[in-house]
């Protein structure tokens, strides 16, 4: 089983209304928002989706809206299963295979967690079979899950015993490990997700990336790659710094998952507040954003 996406694919947030409740109705207009952005493929309910924060039946429902409202078009929806019960990852991957999903991805549990990469294997192996059928990535974020393994070693023995293994979700800064995993395995797919090295991705033959910043800033990157590819690396490299100091913004107005749904509000796309624990952006942060961040964003 083979998949490969190329250039960019946000990993969208879950919209919530005022009253913190999931705004299914924000959903198109994402959709619409990003493939006017020329995306195609789209990374839903995962870290930037706040998945951990989200009910077993909201993120069925969250899932099974990107569906609906991306069926019959070119857009492509990943659903991230991953959870801490192994039982609603594997019904999570079971919807999202039996439902149009071009893939399932599913990061380590971070509660308990494995602790080698034989337990890893049989955790994602179990997650991967709900969904047969369907192409499967491991999510590797080790930031965020507690837990770091070498993706060279877990590829080798993850292309053996998951049929429909077909590449990672590389979300670590880790370059050396990243030179590998694309050297080894040059017909798996390796989607980056550092937005802020995507030029050092790109250099080491990065062909997609997963990322938050994607929702609200995919021309500046667009352009960054654009640069690259005609060898342009003094365009590249401005870029890329371009896209430092819009992140390194967000952090400063409140916070990065805040002030990232501000921006979108921004924009136009009311995706509302983020749950706790995220802090609620304050007046002040939110003016400081919307006064710099539109220079930043193309």
């Amino acid at each position: 089983m083979k998949l490969q996406l190329k250039g960019l694919t946000p990993a969208t947030h879950t919209p919530f209304g005022n009253d913190g409740e999931v705004d299914l109705a924000v959903i198109e207009k994402q959709a619409e928002y990003l493939a006017g952005k020329g995306i195609e493929s789209v990374f839903v309910v995962g870290s930037t989706g706040e998945s951990h924060s989200l009910t077993f039946a909201e993120r069925i429902s969250v899932a099974d809206r990107w569906l609906k409202v991306t069926a019959g078009t070119k857009m492509q929806v990943v659903v991230h299963v991953g959870a801490n019960s192994l039982k609603d990852a594997q019904q999570l991957a079971q919807h999202a295979g039996q439902n149009g999903a071009v893939a399932v991805a599913a990061l380590a549990p971070s509660h308990f967690k494995s602790a080698s990469i034989e337990e890893l294997l049989q955790w994602t192996k179990s997650i991967a079979a709900a969904c047969p059928e369907t192409p499967f990535y491991f999510y590797d974020i080790p930031s965020l899950v507690g837990s770091s393994f070498s993706m060279s070693t877990y590829m080798e023995k993850a292309i053996n015993q998951i049929p429909n293994f077909v590449g990672l979700k590389f979300t670590n800064a880790d370059l050396i490990s990243y030179q590998r995993v694309v050297r080894q395995y040059p017909d798996y797919d390796i989607l980056f997700g550092i937005d802020e090295c995507l030029l050092a991705a790109l250099t080491l033959g990065c062909q997609g990336a997963v990322g938050s910043t994607y929702n609200f800033a995919a021309p500046l990157y667009q352009k960054l790659i654009a640069a690259f590819q005609r060898g342009d690396l003094e365009t590249a490299r401005k870029l890329q710094y371009q896209s430092v100091q819009l992140v390194d913004l967000l952090c400063s107005c409140g916070g990065y998952m805040p002030a990232a749904k501000a921006t979108m509000e921004y924009l136009g796309i009311p995706v509302g507040a983020p749950r706790q624990p995220f802090p609620q952006l304050t007046p002040e942060g939110k003016q400081r954003l919307f006064e710099r961040v539109g220079a930043l964003l193309e």
